[in-house]
């Protein structure tokens, strides 16, 4: 079969391009041909399809004519649809796969795929679909104000970056795609990594078809480590407010005998930073980005994972990943965390945004090292046996035939 993947970022940026990867590794592991389209950029890895990349859009770049060019590329990019088409009467694909493409690629491509009776499959990787600022956050809140598609409270609320100006392009692009052109409705299978992210399209009103596929994780690409070398644990993933981290600062701060190690970048990186400077933290440490490898090293070295989220997690990677690993994670009690932490069997549950909550939880899990031990042992089995990359691929291949 010839696959056709689409995905905004060609490089490791989040968990939407982890997913995006490993699918595209899988599927060619199995003897398809995967065929790429995505935006061009200094950070993209290397592929034959790159001709067919749309440009570079760089949303934060200054300057008017920047402004004007990105505000239509959001609407509908003419662009993305010229070369996607190009892509498709040389590959002639079986099907389409997307995965994020708002905003640099848009959904203009919908309309060619049709056009060439190609099936299409999005997963979907956070809110976007029923939140004009994709988090369903206001303020630094859980907001589900656009229900029913009253996608204006983005623009009254100021939702995208605190930038009136911003919130109205989105607010616009919402009414544009749902309200005028319905451009989603040409897509004939959802998935959705997490029930909960499922259940809450459903809710706001979506009558589209929505599948529940999780990720899934190599679990024989991670040696798990199930005591560690000293007393740290870790957070990695995205330095950004909806994560949870200034909650997870707070509620470590005053247990010295453990380490916080934070990994990643992000855009209140150096507030945070700032932040323990001034306040004198000692026993917390930042180590920037870190690649796969140093990554999992460092994860192994300590005792367990914390997941501090403020936001509707969709199906973390993080959680997963650790899992892997054979560390228990501590999670937000939000989104679709609690579908993979089991109280007391893989980890442990904490009220989001909680302080007194979370500290609890640490210091449980620092003084009971055995069940640290035991939990950790659990959530690898949990990955083995039901996230293993054989099971996503056969349920995978049945919306796959199902559409053809």
């Amino acid at each position: 079969m010839k696959i056709l993947l689409a995905n905004k970022y060609f490089y490791l940026k989040g968990g939407a391009e982890a997913s995006f990867f490993e699918t595209a590794k899988l599927l060619k592991n199995k003897g398809h041909k995967v065929i790429f389209f995505s935006m061009k950029h200094k950070r993209n890895f290397s592929s034959e399809c790159e001709k067919y990349f749309v440009s570079n859009v760089d949303y934060e770049k200054d300057g008017f004519k920047n402004m004007i060019t990105s505000s239509v590329n959001i609407l509908y990019s003419f662009e993305a649809k010229r070369k996607i088409e190009r892509l498709i009467e040389k590959e002639k694909p079986d099907v389409a796969h997307l995965h994020n493409i708002y905003h640099q690629i848009s959904p203009s491509i919908l309309h060619i795929f049709k056009r060439y009776k190609i099936p299409i499959i999005l997963t979907l990787h956070d809110y976007k679909m029923v939140c004009a600022s994709y988090s369903m956050l206001s303020n630094g809140t859980v907001c589900e104000a656009c229900k029913n598609g009253k996608y204006y409270h983005c623009f009254l609320k100021g939702c995208v970056k605190d930038s009136r100006m911003k919130s109205l392009l989105n607010t616009l692009e919402m009414y544009l795609h749902h309200k005028i052109l319905h451009i989603y409705d040409l897509v004939d299978i959802f998935i959705s990594p997490s029930k909960f992210l499922k259940d809450k399209f459903n809710e706001m009103v979506v009558k589209w078809k929505i599948v529940n596929l999780p990720y899934f994780v190599r679990v024989e690409e991670f040696e798990p480590e199930y005591n560690w070398q000293e007393n740290s644990i870790v957070y990695f993933g995205r330095l950004s407010k909806e994560k949870g981290l200034y909650i997870l600062i707070e509620a470590i701060k005053d247990i010295k005998d453990v380490c916080l190690k934070i990994i990643g970048e992000g855009p209140i990186e150096e507030s945070l930073k700032l932040k323990v400077k001034i306040e004198k933290l000692n026993n917390i440490d930042f180590l920037g980005y870190k690649n796969r490898e140093d990554l999992k090293n460092e994860i192994r070295k300590s005792m367990f994972v914390v997941v501090p989220s403020e936001w509707y997690e969709n199906f973390p990677f993080s959680t997963i990943e650790a899992f892997a690993l054979g560390k228990p994670v501590i999670g937000s009690k939000i989104g679709g965390i609690p579908e993979l932490i089991e109280d007391n069997v893989t980890g442990l549950t904490s009220e989001s945004g909680n302080v007194e909550d979370l500290r609890e939880k640490i210091s449980y899990m620092l003084n009971n090292q055995d069940k640290v031990i035991e939990m950790g042992k659990n959530a690898r089995v949990f990955v083995k046996k039901e996230l293993n990359a054989e099971k996503h691929y056969e349920k995978l291949m049945q919306i796959y035939q199902e559409l053809i």
